[in-house]
């Protein structure tokens, strides 16, 4: 399940310069961020600490913190989280959850699992109870990456089952995220046909967001799928749309490849499958994380697209 997870990571918000608020008139903190630009973002949410004051005050300290654990200063990030810690007696709950969960991150980071974990049950316990859907879902989101194995699988299930009821943006805009993690938790289970009922919810989801490559990825997984029920020829043709889709995009995708691979031996067309065998090693080979962590998988392709 691991490499397909990391294979739908979250894009980075758009920059915005007015001060964002939700519908309810609060600061809507998370418009700032820009993921893939922790600087930036620190940059906007210390921009914003002049005019904000109280709860919001020690919420964007906690956005802060989180722009240095994404550079890798955890020093400084636990430094202004525990500037925020001792004014959390007097705070109302949507700090101490985003303090929970930032300080839970950053222990993350650095390895320190058993750390973390209570971090993020106790931030779904304040958010819940606080009625702050989106930041319990955001809760339930991390708790599977700190525990893993049935104990993250039951709180990927808990964290869809509140998005999918939820009105909270936050909430939802986690949901194509968490029904792609329910949906392999499945698959992993061999659940095979539950799995394709997720992974299509999921399809969707990402369908509506408009978003890139994750609509792409999402319909691969629906695809990886069926491969394992043995809809081969349904598979194989989802795959290969998406390599012509990747390729009118000016990009090639190695799961693809591979999965072109697998199914058209499946098939009995080996002479079909070996350069795509040979595609998706050279692809996934750039892969560091694949490459460093699945390298017997590398070199299953590389032998099978040998000549």
């Amino acid at each position: 399940m691991l490499f397909a997870m990391r294979r739908l990571r979250r894009l980075a918000a758009p920059a915005i310069a007015a001060l964002a608020t939700s519908a309810a008139g609060a600061m809507d903190i998370d418009s700032y961020w820009e993921y893939g630009d922790p600087a930036a973002s620190e940059a906007r949410f210390r921009a914003l600490l002049p005019q904000a004051g109280g709860d919001q005050r020690l919420e964007l300290l906690t956005q802060v913190a989180r722009t240095y654990s994404l550079r890798r200063d955890f020093e400084q990030a636990h430094r202004l989280l525990d500037e925020v810690e001792p004014q959390l007696a007097a705070a109302g709950a949507a700090p101490r959850v985003r303090y929970l969960l930032e300080r839970g991150r950053t222990f993350n980071s650095v390895g320190e699992k058993a750390r973390a974990r209570p971090l993020f049950i106790e931030a779904w316990e304040v958010a819940r109870a606080a009625g702050l859907d989106g930041l319990a879902v955001d809760a339930a989101h991390m708790v599977p990456i700190v525990a893993g194995g049935p104990e993250g699988a039951e709180w990927t299930r808990r964290g869809v089952e509140l998005a999918r009821g939820s009105a909270d943006a936050k909430a939802r805009a986690l949901l194509p995220a968490l029904l792609n993690n329910h949906a392999w938790n499945l698959h992993d289970e061999g659940r095979y046909a539950e799995a394709l009922t997720v992974f299509r919810e999921a399809e969707s989801a990402w369908l509506a967001t408009g978003r890139q490559p994750q609509g792409r990825i999402a319909r691969w997984s629906v695809a990886r799928c069926l491969r394992s029920l043995g809809r081969h020829d349904e598979a194989l043709a989802i795959q290969r749309a998406l390599e012509q889709e990747w390729a009118a995009a000016g990009q090639a995708d190695g799961y693809v490849f591979e999965e072109l691979a697998e199914l058209l031996e499946a098939t009995g067309k080996p002479g079909e499958a070996k350069p795509y065998f040979r595609r998706a090693a050279e692809e996934l080979s750039r892969d560091a994380w694949l490459a460093n962590n699945e390298p017997a998988r590398i070199a299953r392709l590389r032998e099978r697209g040998g000549d």
